[in-house]
């Protein structure tokens, strides 16, 4: 049997059926610098021209033969076409991620336009989406989207937001609400651009920032309609920080994967959950692939993600695009090569 191209593997995964190895790709950002190099740009413009944003992609994953695709890379995009303003460090010649200079203050301020999907740089994305599956139709291709409790945070300041659930009860539930129909419609709109997956990240909601009391009532059902929302692409459940006390909840939300960082005890969360649930993780990505020097330890922590229970290895939260490039290979290759074994939701062919 000839090789699976990424494309297939990542569906092949979703669908639990057997593989050749195990697929090496993420649902967070895997732009690298080595990338931009060879395409004799600057990063600060990757984010504004849909064929550098395909281009960057594509790049990425031939360099290391990574499976997938995903933009965009940055967390701004929606909050600025809400009218938030964006600050794209366009002069910068180093990694700056545009940021939201302008998040509205009070939750009375707040004014959601109605043709936003139509604003910023949302149909550039939606062009590069274009361009990567004309000219990579061999790589799978992602979006992902911010979840409600993390969007949130992006248009108005967090401590605001988190104040005022005590003395503003119902006006946070409805601006939750109106979050999350963003998030809904964010992932029906990806849905008719036939990616192969979705990956809804609701980084800022671990139990680092919030109780599983509050996780239950702020993000878990919000959660759950996004996820109802995705119905013809399989999904990720990506949440950052610990998620040890809340995942049984994040599973119950109804994604077709989970993906979890360091903070996570697999093992554990396996015995929980059992061995039919996809379950991506589990490494540090910043650590692993930019600091460490010995390469040795960068297969061992690969390993362990793999031996604990990973379905994918997946990097904890983006790859920071200044990655040591033997790190990169040496994770791309331990996966190729330890991943041959079955993992506990999906077999081998």
């Amino acid at each position: 049997m000839s090789e699976l191209t990424g494309k297939e593997r990542v569906q092949k995964l979703f669908k639990r059926e057997p593989l050749d190895t195990m697929p090496c790709f993420s649902g967070q950002g895997s732009v690298v610098i080595q990338a931009i190099e060879k395409m004799g740009t600057k990063f600060a413009k990757i984010h504004t021209d849909a064929r550098l944003l395909a281009e960057s992609a594509i790049t990425s994953a031939r360099l290391f033969g990574l499976d997938a695709v995903v933009i965009p890379y940055d967390m701004a995009v929606v909050a600025e076409a809400m009218g938030r303003g964006i600050s794209l460090y366009d002069g910068a010649d180093g990694i700056l991620y545009p940021t939201v200079p302008n998040k509205w203050k009070t939750l009375d301020e707040i004014d959601i336009p109605a043709n936003y999907m139509s604003q910023g740089r949302l149909p550039m994305i939606d062009e590069a989406f274009k361009i990567i599956k004309e000219e990579a139709p061999d790589l799978a291709v992602g979006a992902w989207v911010l979840g409600p409790f993390t969007l949130a945070g992006q248009i108005m300041e967090l401590d605001i937001l988190l104040k005022g659930l005590k003395k503003q009860k119902e006006q946070i539930g409805k601006f939750l609400d109106e979050v999350t129909q963003v998030t809904v419609d964010m992932v029906k709109h990806y849905q008719t651009l036939d990616v192969d997956f979705i990956s809804v990240r609701d980084m800022g909601s671990g139990t680092d920032l919030l109780s599983p009391r509050m996780w239950k009532t702020l993000v878990g059902p919000n959660l759950k309609k996004v996820f109802d929302a995705i119905t013809c692409v399989p999904s990720v459940n990506h949440i950052c920080g610990s998620t040890d006390m809340i995942i049984e909840m994040m599973h119950e939300c109804g994604a077709d994967a989970l993906s979890v960082d360091q903070k996570n005890n697999i093992v554990v969360t396996r015995e929980k959950l059992g061995n039919d649930v996809l379950i991506f993780g589990n490494f540090d990505p910043y650590a692993t692939l930019c600091q460490i020097e010995d390469q040795t330890q960068v297969e061992a922590i690969i390993k362990k993600c793999v031996d604990d229970g990973i379905d994918s290895v997946w990097p904890g939260c983006d790859i920071w695009p200044d990655i040591k490039e033997e790190n990169m290979k040496t994770y791309v290759k331990t996966v190729r090569e330890y991943g041959k074994k079955p993992s506990p939701a999906v077999g081998r062919i």
